[in-house]
């Protein structure tokens, strides 16, 4: 069993400069992880290199893609942050969607639990400072070797939507990472993680469950839904995401869908239904948040990232509400 961790999911919208500064007064206040995102703004290892300056924190890439790197400049990548955080990084990795790879990057967006089960295959060699010979479906490798292996065993977790990734998860990694969920919605995709793992010779209960949390930190309003709804249309538009929540069974997005693709962006917002908003958005009081969050930890999440989102356009304003928002949240909060 793993303990209950609260963490930060880094970078926030204030200067990456001013994270080490964040990190130790949120280390202070309980906070025990910080794990990394990368969209489309920074890449997911240089905002832990900067929480990694005077805290103590366990640090996760949440994730790094497997299609956008190659395996070689990705293990070190992982190794450098792992040098600046002996014994305390983790690096989850996952597939990402395809407009991330293809749209974005000229990659080609195929097999990705292939790939991803290739570069774990991969990764657990070179970090180990093994010689590295190996052609996959996915990828090859000629002879690679680290020079500079990391010192202390890295920990490699799974980004896992739907039922494959879930178990290959369950198969193969040592954590996996739950992501636009609800808190119902965990019991299912842990179950499949944990049948995995036992049908694999494993303990269920060594694989830890962490889940990025998204966590509108908006006064209640207008405006704030406003920005809850467009979060969320943003992503369960794009195709990987809505296969998830159809394999979820979450009927309550079919509108939303149908007037995206007939390219009503206005209707689309307003066929999200409030029951819908609030079941994978974190938000309301500050009361109401941590009663939420705290779902998810009952529902079977080990380690919780909390990514805030807000309509604020002024950067003080902003950088105000996310100080706020982290010492609400804080596990101690005096």
């Amino acid at each position: 069993m793993f303990e209950k961790r609260l963490a930060l999911s880094v970078p926030y919208d204030i200067p990456l400069a001013g994270h080490p500064t964040l990190a130790r007064e949120m280390e202070a206040l309980g906070y025990r992880d910080a794990w990394s995102l990368e969209v489309d703004g920074l890449d997911c290892f240089s905002p832990l290199t900067a929480v990694a300056q005077g805290t103590n924190l366990r640090l996760g890439t949440a994730i790094a893609n497997v299609f956008t790197r190659g395996p070689a400049t990705l293990a070190q990548s992982a190794a450098a942050v792992a040098e600046m955080a002996p014994g305390r990084f983790v690096l989850g990795i996952g597939a990402g969607s395809a407009p991330i790879v293809e749209g974005w990057n000229s990659g080609h967006f195929a097999r990705p639990a292939t790939r991803v089960r290739e570069m774990v295959t991969f990764l657990r060699a070179a970090f180990a400072g093994e010689r590295v010979v190996m052609q996959g479906r996915t990828l090859t490798v000629n002879g690679y070797r680290m020079t500079r292996p990391p010192s202390q065993h890295i920990p490699l977790y799974v980004a896992a939507l739907r039922e494959g990734m879930l178990r290959l998860a369950g198969e193969v990694a040592d954590g996996v990472i739950l992501n636009w969920l609800s808190a119902e919605d965990v019991r299912k995709s842990v179950a499949v993680v944990r049948d995995a793992a036992e049908r694999a010779g494993r303990d269920p209960s060594s694989v830890e469950i962490t889940a990025r949390l998204m966590v509108g930190i908006d006064p209640p309003g207008p405006e704030g839904d406003t920005n809850l709804r467009r979060y969320i249309a943003s992503y369960l538009n794009v195709p990987t995401y809505r296969d998830f929540h159809r394999w979820l069974g979450r009927t309550s997005l079919q509108g939303m869908w149908d007037a995206w693709d007939a390219g009503d962006r206005r209707g689309a917002l307003a066929a999200l239904s409030d029951e819908a908003v609030h079941e994978v958005m974190v938000a309301g009081s500050a009361a109401e948040r941590r009663a939420h969050v705290d779902r998810f930890f009952e529902a079977g999440v080990d380690t919780a990232f909390l990514a805030f989102t807000s309509a604020e356009k002024d950067p003080a304003r902003l950088n105000e509400l996310v100080w706020t928002a982290l010492r609400e949240h804080a596990p101690k909060r005096g």
